[in-house]
């Protein structure tokens, strides 16, 4: 199936090096086009699909994108914005389309009529993917002279000018990391009886890093059996899932195992066959990990990874039971070293910005060679923006955040990008960002804003953030203030602002 879009996706005059754009969730599309895309020679730039049109016209645009396949759920978000970037390629998917005929056109006349999660679009010139389908099966695929230093993905994350950029990762850096954590579960899974194929629970979307490499393509290269679910928040119908599966992986993100332990029918999931439960994309908290390790029987496995780093850099090892607290050991092949501003080590035990070299790491940000020197080193390293202490055994620990970043659910969000756009709200004078504490996802987004319209209230902030940011970057609270803290050269001092919360 994958080899009938890559020749659909090859007819088409897309060239290797081209990028194509996947807008999806988790369904069965996406791994199919994510195949297909890699097998043509092509570039796979993945996209949120909850992004507003401004944020993905940005990604397209940024990406050079001459392809999207979307699904149609998400297809009016393109439509307002596809006129001004270079995507001349549109691929439509429906929910139902890998469904069979009966229960495919139940579940389209579902998701469009009775739950209307499809708002009205018109793309013109668009092409239905099953119908590429039928015409790459009748075409013949070309073979592509694919190297390991040929680009693989745009990965794109936030940045320090909190404009976007893509992760330049080439085909040896995923295939490494892949390679990487493939070794490092190992013993987990070689523990007890044999198992004939590796099931793996993918919650986390596929879009994201983390879900890319640990769900789909060490999935892929397991040759096992991934178990999509496109709406991990709606946990009694992911219980239910769970219930139809004995799995073997399941990698998440803090805050879901958190729902999953908390809600009561989690007793009816047999846990007996699970072998790894990676916690990654934010910090694993040890009640939450105390919580699940007594309903499961098998303890959160915390990693840390970035877009970066294709995403796995450092894992607890997996055959350990224990709660270390800390982000682990490097992964084979992999040097992680604890800096000083000036790029020196400092000694175990002290605090300093975790960077690492291996080759999992990427090959820079995508025409932007301002911002890749900022944080690639003369002898290799990836400076990560993030303070840790290694300890005696080569353990790392996170202690604090060099950059202002901001995890929300295990995404990132990034002040600048936030005070830009609020900067532009009628009424708003100044602006500062900052994350504060959520039981839910970890943390939300606070405002301090200083008003320049006395009349301007917390409802029309927000009501401005919705209609220009996604989900998890829209700001949970705003507090209005006379004015903000600053250093001497008018910088304001978010750390500050934390600060004073916490002493609050």
């Amino acid at each position: 199936m994958s080899a009938d879009f890559a020749a659909w996706l090859q007819s088409r005059g897309l060239k290797p090096g081209a990028r194509v754009a996947i807008m999806m969730p988790n369904v069965l599309q996406y791994p199919v086009v994510l195949a297909a895309v890699l097998r043509a020679g092509l570039v796979v730039v993945n996209v949120n699909p909850l992004y507003t049109p401004r944020e993905l016209e940005h990604q397209l645009k940024d990406s050079g994108a001459e392809a999207i396949v979307i699904l149609e759920n998400f297809a009016s978000t393109l439509q307002q914005v596809l006129a001004a970037t270079p995507v001349r390629h549109v691929v439509v998917a429906s929910m139902g389309d890998m469904l069979g005929a009966v229960k495919g056109a139940l579940v389209n006349f579902v998701v469009r009529n009775v739950k209307k999660m499809v708002p009205a679009w018109e793309l013109p010139n668009c092409v239905r993917f099953p119908v590429a389908l039928a015409e790459g099966a009748r075409l013949t695929r070309q073979p592509v002279d694919t190297g390991p230093d040929d680009i693989a993905f745009l990965q794109y994350t936030g940045g320090t000018t909190g404009v976007s950029k893509g992760a330049v990762l080439l085909h040896r850096n995923v295939v490494a990391n892949v390679l990487q954590s493939q070794a490092w579960m190992q013993p987990a899974l070689a523990k007890g009886l044999p198992i004939e194929q590796v099931v793996t629970i993918t919650a986390l979307p596929l879009y994201h890093i983390f879900a890319l490499t640990v769900c789909a393509l060490l999935g892929m290269r397991n040759g096992g059996l991934s178990v999509l679910i496109p709406n991990p928040r709606d946990i009694p119908g992911f219980i239910k899932e769970l219930q139809k599966y004995r799995f073997h992986m399941f990698p998440a993100v803090n805050t879901l195992y958190n729902a999953l332990i908390n809600h009561p029918d989690i007793d009816k999931v047999d846990f007996s066959g699970l072998r790894v439960a990676n916690g990654g994309g934010m910090a694993v908290q040890e009640a939450v990990a105390r919580k699940w390790l007594a309903k499961t029987g098998c303890p959160i496995i915390e990693g840390y990874g970035l877009s970066e780093t294709s995403p796995s850099a450092t894992c607890n090892p997996t055959d350990s039971d224990a709660f270390s607290g800390t982000i682990g050991l490097p992964l084979p092949s992999t040097d992680i070293a604890i800096r000083d501003d000036d790029g020196r080590d400092v000694p175990l035990g002290q605090p300093g910005e975790i960077c690492i070299r291996g080759p999992q790491v990427m090959a820079g940000y995508w025409n932007r060679p301002d911002e890749t020197a900022k944080v690639m080193t003369q002898d290799g390293f990836f400076k990560t923006g993030d303070i840790g202490i290694m300890d005696e055994r080569g353990y790392t620990r996170i202690v604090d955040r060099k950059k202002d970043m901001i995890l929300v659910s295990g995404f990132n969000v990034y002040p600048n990008e936030i005070e830009g756009v609020v900067a532009e709200c009628p009424g708003v004078l100044e602006v500062a960002a900052v994350g504060v504490p959520d039981e839910h996802s970890g943390e939300v987004v606070k405002l301090f804003v200083v008003r320049k319209d006395p009349a301007l209230t917390e409802q029309d902030v927000i009501a401005f953030c919705k209609e220009r940011l996604t989900g998890y970057k829209r700001p949970k609270y705003v507090e209005f203030r006379t004015e903000l803290p600053k250093t001497n050269v008018g910088k304001i001092l978010r750390r500050e602002l934390r600060d004073a919360r916490k002493a609050a």
